[in-house]
């Protein structure tokens, strides 16, 4: 078999032990020392076997269906030491976010990005996953958070940011000015 086949097989065996929600089997394939970064993390990173469990245990309570599909081809580097793998997931939040107690929302979302892997030792040693989390916030909550181009809320935000500029600048020549006395 391949190094390439070979690790594709890993990020089977990962991707099948999640959406069975077999926890012992997921982690089992991570190493000791997993780093695991993902933006639906309220803090990351999770380091470590037992912070990924953690993390797993709290985000499948909040979305007990919680489904994670590879969308098209998991790309793999030539010595099978990294990997893309693109997926889209589906959940329901019909339960709590805890930590740090969010309730749920009831709405089911749905969710495109990917997840860039490194493997060693036949393992998963870390997961850095990335998507648009505003997307995800405005799904579960129900509401537009970016304002729509050109609209007030637009205008507003870039007054507010135009006026907190020009703050945080003053503040830094007030505080080059009082270092050079």
């Amino acid at each position: 078999m391949s190094i390439p086949a070979q690790a594709a097989d890993i990020v089977d065996a990962v991707l099948d032990a999640w959406n069975a929600r077999d926890l012992d089997r997921f982690t089992a394939l991570l190493t000791e020392d997993v780093y695991w970064h993902d933006l639906g993390m309220l803090h990351p990173p999770a380091v470590g076997r037992d912070a990924v469990r953690r993390f797993s245990q709290t985000l499948l309570r909040a979305f007990p269906d919680f489904r994670y599909e590879v969308r098209g081809p998991i790309c793999i580097a030539e010595d099978g030491s990294r990997c893309v793998v693109p997926w889209t997931i589906t959940a329901t939040n019909s339960g709590p976010y805890d930590p740090p107690g969010l309730a749920p929302t009831g709405r089911r979302i749905r969710f495109s990005g990917f997840d860039y892997m490194e493997l060693r030792d036949r393992r998963v040693a870390r997961i850095e996953t990335r998507f648009d989390p505003a997307e995800a916030i405005e799904q579960l909550l129900g509401m537009q958070l970016r304002p729509p181009a050109g609209s007030l809320r637009e205008r507003c935000l870039v007054w507010v940011q135009r006026a907190l500029a020009a703050w945080v600048r003053g503040r830094r020549r007030a505080a080059s000015a009082s270092a050079a006395r």
